[in-house]
């Protein structure tokens, strides 16, 4: 059903229908506006319709989200080759934007035994494309100050919010001395631009001649550790791999970006250990960035999500002696976990 359709009383929308009614070289038909897709944050995408096809609006409210940082890196990931939407005409004053449109299609929609090498190693490509372009000064850093206050939402929002679990003081000092091991090496690695979800829902299939994957949700990138976005790529909230396709396309992606003069470790070994230690940031924040979805925002399809990046975080925490800590810190916290119900 299309917006204009609907009786609302949502002022942004009816802003944002009056700007692209303005919008005359487009040729739009305002009575196509529908919603195009759901979002973790504050912003809201429609598509609409033209004679020549469709475009996606993004409606980004100023006082919550700022549509400059978008504008920016979709001009400096463009100019990498890969496929990012086109900004066609923007508003920043309200926080809309006129982007191109890269389909309905994404990964996760076509990923299957069958496409997925494929998939993924076009993925790769593209990841070594914009790392390959990096230069430090040009997008804010992933700094200590950024790592650590992701890794506070694990306490915060999953273990005292969403388990009720209260830590003991000898809990919270392991978890801090975890913490510290685990930053020393996120912070040890090469920087690179750092897309920050580069995972399945985010990553579009084009048509088949095209340069896939699409990108999206790009906006908050930074420049961080190099294997930030291949762990979101390949331990992916959303979609699971055995362990032996996982390797194999790390190894990929290592080949090629050592082979064209990426920064990566040149011992493979240290290379899948530095992708297993920046796992277990990215899935502690992950787990505390999806209880507090549900919690705060009230968006509890994100409970769906919680086992599997749990499960990545506490294989990983077994397989190394110096994270044993958080292994055990996942197993009595399980045990104590009082009133908690998934949504399945």
């Amino acid at each position: 059903m299309s917006i204009t359709s609907q009786n609302t009383s949502d002022s942004r929308m009816i802003s944002l229908l009056e700007w692209l009614a303005s919008l005359s070289e487009f040729h739009l038909d305002v009575q196509t506006v529908r919603p195009a897709s759901s979002d973790a944050s504050f912003r809201r995408y429609f598509r609409v319709d033209s004679p020549t096809g469709s475009y996606v609006v993004m409606d980004a409210p100023p006082d919550k989200e700022r549509v400059e940082p978008f504008i920016h890196i979709a001009d400096i990931f463009g100019r990498s080759g890969v496929a990012v939407p086109r900004v066609l005409a923007k508003n920043i004053e309200k926080g809309f934007l006129l982007l191109s449109d890269l389909g309905v299609t994404t990964y996760l929609n076509e990923l299957n035994d069958e496409t997925a090498n494929r998939l993924y190693l076009d993925a790769i490509d593209a990841l070594i494309s914009i790392q390959s372009i990096s230069q430090p000064d040009i997008l804010p850093e992933y700094d200590r100050a950024a790592l650590l206050r992701e890794l506070e939402l694990f306490p915060e929002w999953y273990i005292g919010k969403h388990l009720n679990v209260q830590m003991s003081e000898k809990q919270k000092a392991e978890l801090d001395k975890v913490f510290r091991l685990i930053l020393a090496n996120n912070l040890s690695q090469p920087q690179v631009f750092v897309h920050r979800d580069y995972h399945s829902r985010n990553l579009m299939r084009l048509g088949q001649n095209d340069n896939n994957p699409g990108i999206l949700d790009f906006q908050d990138a930074l420049f961080g550790p190099i294997t930030y976005d291949l762990v979101s790529l390949l331990k992916d909230a959303y979609i699971e791999w055995d362990e032996e396709k996982v390797l194999d396309w790390v190894i990929r992606y290592w080949e090629k970006a050592k082979r064209i003069g990426l920064p990566v470790n040149p011992d493979i070994d240290l290379f899948y250990r530095d992708f297993e230690f920046m796992g277990i940031q990215r899935h502690l924040k992950v787990l505390g960035i999806f209880a507090r979805l549900y919690h705060r925002d009230g968006k509890e399809a994100y409970l769906n999500d919680i086992p599997l990046v749990l499960k990545y975080a506490d294989k990983t925490a077994r397989r190394y002696s110096e994270l044993a800590p958080l292994a055990r810190l996942l197993d009595e916290i399980q045990d104590k976990k009082q009133d908690v119900t998934y949504s399945f």
